[in-house]
C-alpha cells in the first residue's frame, strides 16, 4: 500500500472584475499567509460556499442545476492551467475603479 494518496485536481482559468480595493486586499490577503492570490480566491470562496447553509439547501434543489453558467471561463491548451499573475504598475497603481482578474479554480 503506498504511502501517499496523490489527487490531481483540474484547474480551469477564469476571469473576473474586482473593485480596486479587493484586489489589493486579495493580493496583501495572500502575502500574509504565503500563498498566491489564486489560493486566497479559491480557498475564500471554497469557505463562504461550505459554511452558507442557505446555499448548502440550493444546491440540493433542482434549481441549482439549471442554472445560466455566468463566469468568463478561458479556453485554451492545458498548459495554460498554471498562469502567472499580470503585471502592474511599477508604482502599485491601479487605473479605474475595478481590475480585471485571473484566478484559477478547481472544478471536481
Amino acid at each position: 500500500m503506498p504511502l501517499l494518496e496523490v489527487i490531481q485536481t483540474r484547474h480551469l482559468s477564469a476571469s473576473i472584475r474586482l473593485t480596486d480595493t479587493t484586489a489589493v486586499q486579495v493580493d496583501q490577503y495572500a502575502a500574509f499567509i504565503h500563498a498566491s492570490a489564486d489560493e486566497v480566491v479559491e480557498q475564500a470562496l471554497a469557505y463562504v460556499f461550505s459554511k452558507d447553509r442557505d446555499f448548502q439547501e440550493f444546491l440540493k434543489s433542482s434549481e441549482a442545476q439549471k442554472i445560466t453558467p455566468t463566469l468568463r471561463v478561458r479556453r485554451g491548451p492545458a498548459s495554460e492551467a498554471v498562469e502567472q499573475p499580470p503585471r502592474r504598475p511599477a508604482n502599485g497603481a491601479a487605473s479605474g475603479s475595478t481590475l480585471a482578474a485571473s484566478v484559477t479554480g478547481s472544478r471536481a
